[in-house]
């Protein structure tokens, strides 16, 4: 209908008897980037993109030319201080036999077991550095924390990597969940009745295996966070990709629903121009579920009422009824 020039219409209510769905992203729980702990050049990517790994499965190998002369250097600095700390503690033996037949004095006695302790600490210093260079040989494999999909490949033979550079992401199929924020008027239905159906692009519909309720609010959004798991599927979906989440527990609520071209946004407010008695004002309102062309208004709009089809063309009425008073 049309007041004037100003074309308003009528706030329709949309009626969720199926429970109500907001949209979240798949978010895979165990999902690691491995980065190169040692520094080096790819020598073979035996993994790509899509590929499925077993746990411990080798998916790229660095040259260890360094890091095994590294391992050849400790491991004779090894064997030279084991000669010195056996030739140690055999001068010590014979001072502490000639200490006891009171040939040696205690001093030189004492000087013995010094130089004994010194190059049993030597010793084990290089057993340690034998060790450490061991452990950046071994970083020259790296191998999948568990089971799971290749879902970015960074690296090609050949190429130099260095400490911290990301080399291959892969997530796990098996633990899967999608985050989304309700309204905290809502969270009190959902924590009572658990329930939540996954609706993904393909069209597939599938129960949740768990739905959580997180036990707190943002104070900033006054949302309440829920993470619904995902069961087994086949085929996985890809974490990154939407999927809209039903609470049939939210069923039968009704809310005032608008066009999207009706709202006028300013930052992170949102807001209709509505119609009462013939004057027209500016209203903010909290938006819910999105549904083509179409938004539902959970606070702040109720059916029935009348609102402003265009929000610039209310906003310029506005300005000259306000200037006209003047």
């Amino acid at each position: 209908m049309t007041i004037g020039s100003l074309d308003t219409l009528e706030v329709r209510a949309a009626d969720h008897t199926q429970g109500r769905a907001w949209d979240g992203v798949v978010e895979a729980v165990r999902q690691a980037t491995l980065s190169a702990q040692t520094s080096g050049r790819v020598a073979e990517v035996l993994h790509d993109v899509n590929d499925r790994t077993a746990e411990g499965a080798v998916l790229v190998r660095l040259s260890a030319v360094e890091q095994q002369a590294g391992v050849d250097t400790a491991r004779a600095q090894l064997r030279a201080a084991e000669a010195v700390a056996a030739e140690a503690e055999g001068n010590y033996r014979r001072y502490l036999e000639l200490s006891q037949a009171h040939h040696v004095s205690k001093a030189q006695l004492d000087q013995m077991q010094r130089a004994r302790d010194s190059a049993f600490a030597t010793r084990d210093a290089a057993r340690a550095q034998l060790a450490a260079a061991g452990q950046q040989t071994r970083y020259t494999t790296i191998r999948a924390p568990w089971p799971g999909i290749v879902s970015r490949r960074d690296v090609e033979p050949g190429e130099s990597v260095g400490v911290g550079q990301p080399l291959m992401t892969l997530f796990s199929p098996d633990a899967l969940r999608v985050e989304v924020g309700i309204p905290q008027s809502d969270a009190a239905e959902v924590r009572a009745r658990p329930r939540a159906d996954l609706v993904f692009d393909d069209g597939r519909r599938v129960e949740a295996a768990e739905v959580i309720v997180f036990p707190a609010a943002d104070p900033a959004t006054h949302t309440v966070r829920v993470r619904v798991q995902l069961p087994p599927l086949d085929p996985v979906p890809v974490p990154g990709t939407t999927a809209k989440v039903v609470f049939p527990a939210l069923g039968g609520a009704t809310y005032a629903q608008v066009p999207l071209a009706a709202l006028i946004r300013r930052g992170e407010v949102n807001a209709v121009y509505v119609l009462t008695d013939g004057r027209l004002s500016l209203r903010q309102v909290r938006l819910g579920e999105h549904a083509g062309d179409r938004v539902d208004v959970i606070a702040g709009l109720r059916p029935g009422e009348a609102i402003a089809a265009d929000p610039v063309a209310a906003a310029q009425a506005l300005a000259a009824a306000r200037k006209g008073m003047k």
